[in-house]
């Protein structure tokens, strides 16, 4: 099957050129000056659009277990709302739980995504219990293509880790080329904060940013980097939300040191004032990091711009708000933690660039260039060129849209970003190929994804 997609602007990290792109079953056969080809099987006519590799999300919680309840949408609903957004891969995070092994883990995750996803997926192992056999079997998780690994500074008693475990994880990252992932927060702080709260009665969702303080992360997010730098360990702090924590990892960067971070749209757009929302409202703006104030987004855009952030991604981990973000009524600690965004993430970077605030080109490096070769996954995806996965987005820049839970289709009873308004818009979208979303609707199906083994960094010095 031949594919054509002419008339658009192809756009790559260095920015936007005429092209005509032609797919052969599920790779990009060729790109080629306007009008070379003029015959296909298929001809999707994308004048006045751009033509983009297709977004990789490389920060994703489907079916997640999270304080005695699960993460609202399945490895199915994810990756179609994934798939009309323009997102054509995903990378999730298999979570080791105590007394258990990373084998097995892999094994439970691959049971819950194999068969059922619609666009294609690897994972990141959340390695929680540090032991002789856990370290051992991180090399056999490389050779199986999961080749990074997540830490916890926060969640003592769940997920939390010492600096001492951390520090023999690092070895065995170093030892293997692999990638240490690290949520960075002052957990054991954090807690006596929450503690206190709580005791004087201030159980409202607000207080869980109050008790978060911003530099809390810059500390972890300085401690962690001291400990990269000791067992020269390359490192990627997730979720970056501060100005603090991105001033070490800029220091970092600028001493040469293998550091990388990336930034969620949830930190650009939203803030602690949404946390405050009255009558529990704010319980739907619960993650960690929390939301911070808005003068912090002025230090993220920069950072993006400056490559200092490398990568957006969503940390998309969404709980309905009746019934599960309201198990933390009145005991903010007990609100389950994550906000849904798979569907919104190349909308909203997108809206930066119609702001002024990155490139086109940046646009796409931060969505799909740098997360295929951050892990392992460049020149198959994040690229439309010849031999890559057709993965591919037709993309209207003039349209426009309401972002709202009425027309999103994750599996979350409510919208963080209810009623943005957005200039550009996923109009089609190619998987390895096949038309998964088009003007007429989803064509996709929830067997069409596939696992993908990765290979390691390729960014490290």
């Amino acid at each position: 099957m031949r594919t054509l997609i002419k008339g658009g602007t192809v756009l790559s990290p260095a920015g936007g050129v005429a092209a005509d792109v032609l797919v052969e079953d599920e790779r990009v056969a060729a790109v080629t000056a306007p009008g070379l080809f003029d015959t296909a099987d298929t001809v999707l006519d994308a004048t006045g659009k751009y033509v983009l590799p297709g977004g990789i999300d490389a920060h994703t919680h489907m079916e997640m277990p999270f304080g005695g309840t699960f993460s609202s949408d399945t490895f199915a609903t994810g990756t179609t709302a994934a798939a009309w957004g323009g997102t054509t891969t995903i990378i999730d995070f298999a979570v080791q739980a105590k007394g258990t092994s990373l084998a097995s883990t892999l094994d439970k995750w691959h049971e819950k995504a194999d068969g059922n996803c619609a666009v294609d997926y690897g994972f990141h192992m959340i390695v929680s219990d540090v032991n002789d056999s856990t370290l051992k079997e991180m090399e056999s998780c490389v050779d199986a293509g999961v080749s990074s690994f997540k830490m916890f500074m926060a969640y003592p008693g769940v997920f939390y880790s010492t600096d001492g475990e951390i520090l023999r994880a690092m070895r065995k990252a170093t030892e293997t080329g692999s990638m240490i992932m690290m949520h960075a927060e002052n957990g054991i702080a954090i807690d006596q904060l929450v503690a206190q709260a709580l005791a004087e009665g201030k159980g409202d969702p607000v207080q869980h940013g109050l008790t978060r303080p911003s530099a809390l992360e810059g500390e972890a997010t300085s401690r962690a980097i001291t400990l990269a730098r000791v067992t020269g360990s390359p490192l990627y702090i997730v979720h970056l939300s501060a100005a603090e924590a991105l001033s070490a990892v800029a220091a970092a960067r600028d001493a040469g040191q293998n550091v990388f971070a990336e930034t969620c749209p949830q930190y650009l757009y939203l803030s602690i004032e949404d946390l405050a929302r009255p009558d529990f409202e704010g319980a739907k703006y619960v993650a960690s990091p929390p939301l911070r104030e808005k003068k912090h987004q002025a230090d993220l855009w920069r950072g993006l711009r400056t490559n200092d952030l490398s990568v957006v991604s969503t940390d998309h981990c969404p709980f309905c708000f009746k019934d599960q973000k309201e198990l933390g009524r009145g005991d903010f600690s007990k609100i389950p933690n994550g906000i849904p965004g798979v569907e919104h993430r190349m909308d909203l970077l997108h809206q930066g660039v119609v702001a002024g605030e990155i490139s086109l080109g940046r646009w796409v490096e931060a969505c799909s260039t740098t997360p295929a070769r951050m892990f392992g996954l460049y020149p198959r995806k994040g690229v439309i060129a010849p031999g890559a996965d057709a993965d591919i987005v037709i993309y209207d820049p003039a349209a426009t849209q309401t972002l709202s839970a009425e027309t999103h289709h994750m599996a979350v009873d409510y919208s963080a970003y209810e009623g943005f308004e957005l200039t550009g818009k996923v109009e089609t979208v190619l998987s390895r190929g096949k038309v998964v979303v088009s003007p007429s609707g989803f064509s996709g199906g929830t067997g069409h994804g596939r696992f993908l083994s990765r290979d390691l960094c390729q960014y490290l010095n």
